[in-house]
């Protein structure tokens, strides 16, 4: 689905949660893994069901729902197909 990265960390901030996302794996597979539930509908960065403010960081977008206005204003993302090109990111949930 993705092509493999470095892992980071996600930083949620209403959960209070921060989470090590790992090269392999999407923002919304580690959150799963952690029990938070945030909803999604096509798994594949295709609908935008599963997107979410970025507070924080670099994303990197992998979808195919976001405009390229979207993507370079930086403050949303689609969890379950775009990354971080940073260490860190905060996001608003």
């Amino acid at each position: 689905m993705w092509l493999t990265s470095k892992p980071f960390t996600v930083h949620l901030k209403h959960s209070g949660i921060s989470l090590e996302v790992g090269a392999n794996e999407s923002v919304l597979t580690a959150m799963a893994r952690a029990g938070v539930y945030h909803p999604y509908a096509c798994a594949s960065g295709i609908c935008g069901a599963c997107e979410a403010t970025v507070l924080s960081g670099e994303p990197d977008h992998r979808d195919y729902v976001l405009t390229d206005a979207q993507r370079s204003e930086g403050h949303c993302m689609v969890v379950c197909v775009s990354r971080a090109s940073s260490v860190e990111l905060e996001l608003d949930l």
